[in-house]
């Protein structure tokens, strides 16, 4: 006990030393001197274990009248190296809390501030407190900091939209998502490296465990996937596979790109008909690497071909595939097989509309495998969602396919057909007026 008293003795004598040094440089505009006070008397009070010591001369020392930003700047960086030095998870929160107070609304220690959020967001979400470590995430805008490394500003706003799709925020997750640009995942990282101008902010170099632009397109795809799962949007989880297939270490390793590329066909299969699914479903089936998933390759074949797909024929032949197929740790699910059969209906409807013009309910639900009722409602949402233009008789029980022409557009096409006409009439006249001409000539011989 008495040891203990001469040590915290003996520390408070060379912290005084130390703070009337600090205000002797501090005062004369001495940066260096100033500078090494401070982290000097930080030093002392961690080698000496003194945890609350060190948080109240942090705070005395960002405090002080005229302090230097040189001074502060070092004196949060070097605590920053003590907070995984702690001993117990309470006082790293309040070394952490205590270098948030000093460093928060100062511009020269923004960086160090927001690592110091991301750390302490870290230990709540580890303790289970997953919606106040979003909520300390989203107070930060690490967009707008100049000197920032671009790797660690996407790095953040990552574990941003990850803390919001942990808390099930799914609207704040698309507005953080937004801040990225995806653009930035394809740049030339050697080219970007230039030797910064007079003036010009120096951007600081991203930390060891910042993840490369490559690893960090990939997770900001796979969160993006984690998105749209949630609203069922198949074409977007297409294209988020699609962009992590390209990446070069994927496309490099065969046990990775088969299971990426296997799930870009299901979604494929199971987005609804539009140009953008039809340009992807044709540039998917020109992949060289497709012939390594025969099954696939078929069944993406069958979408292409314009011939009716029996339902049964394909679930009994790909139940298997599709329910042993995992998408961010679950099963596709009852939701995708029942989307899938809806996919195949309207693939069927649109077939048969480019063979007939005109066909009874019947026959379409027979075509379909589906009763009458059921062919009309897939036929009727189709039209509304105007993947079809088709008209209905009720009455009558027929389905007629052809658009109803505009007057102006058939008054166009009349007067382009007389314009035909007169042309070959015309061509025809020259034609007889050349022979009879030959013919008078011949005579005269």
């Amino acid at each position: 006990m008495v040891m203990a008293m001469g040590n915290a003795g003996n520390l408070d004598a060379e912290i005084e030393q130390l703070l009337n040094a600090e205000k002797h440089a501090r005062l004369a505009g001495d940066v260096a001197a100033t500078r090494n006070a401070v982290t000097e008397i930080l030093r002392l009070c961690f080698e000496a274990r003194a945890w609350n010591t060190l948080n109240d001369q942090i705070i005395l020392l960002s405090k002080r009248r005229g302090q230097l930003k040189q001074a502060v700047t070092a004196m949060v960086q070097q605590a920053m190296q003590y907070i995984d030095e702690t001993p117990d998870i309470e006082t790293r929160i309040k070394l952490i809390q205590t270098l948030n107070i000093v460093s928060a609304g100062k511009i020269y220690v923004e960086i160090e501030g927001a690592r110091l959020i991301k750390k302490l967001a870290k230990i709540k979400e580890e303790q289970g407190h997953i919606a106040e470590a979003a909520d300390l995430m989203q107070e930060i805008a690490v967009e707008t900091f100049g000197a920032m490394a671009k790797t660690e500003k996407i790095a953040f706003i990552l574990e941003q939209v990850r803390l919001c799709l942990d808390r099930q925020d799914y609207v704040r997750a698309q507005i953080l998502s937004r801040k990225i640009s995806t653009r930035v995942f394809d740049a030339d990282v050697s080219k970007e490296k230039k030797k910064p101008k007079e003036g010009d902010n120096v951007v600081e170099e991203a930390p060891a465990d910042i993840p490369s632009l490559p690893e960090l397109k990939r997770i900001y795809y796979e969160l993006m996937i984690r998105y749209y799962s949630h609203k069922n949007d198949y074409l977007e989880i297409c294209r988020c596979y699609k962009a992590i297939y390209e990446i070069p270490s994927v496309k490099e390793n065969p046990a990775e790109w088969i299971p990426i590329l296997r799930k870009i066909c299901w979604y494929l299969v199971l987005s609804p008909h539009d140009p953008m699914q039809s340009s992807l479903l044709n540039s998917t089936l020109e992949d060289r690497n497709l012939s390594e998933i025969p099954n696939f390759k078929l069944l993406l074949k069958q979408l292409v071909t314009m011939e009716v797909i029996q339902w049964t024929t394909l679930w009994d032949s790909y139940k298997d595939e599709f329910e042993n197929e995992n998408n961010v740790g679950k099963n596709l699910g009852e939701k995708a097989a029942e989307d899938l059969r809806e996919r195949v209906i309207e693939h069927n409807i649109l077939v048969i509309s480019k063979y007939y013009a005109r066909i009874t309910l019947k026959r379409l639900a027979s075509l379909l495998c589906l009763s009458v009722q059921e062919a009309e409602k897939h036929l009727s949402d189709m039209v509304v969602s105007k993947a079809l233009v088709a008209k209905i008789d009720r009455p009558m029980g027929i389905i007629c396919f052809q658009r109803a022409e505009d007057s102006n557009d058939l008054l166009n096409s009349w007067a382009a057909n007389l314009e035909r006409l007169l042309d070959l009439v015309e061509k025809s006249c020259h034609q007889i007026h050349k022979e009879t001409m030959v013919h008078k000539a011949a005579l005269k011989v």
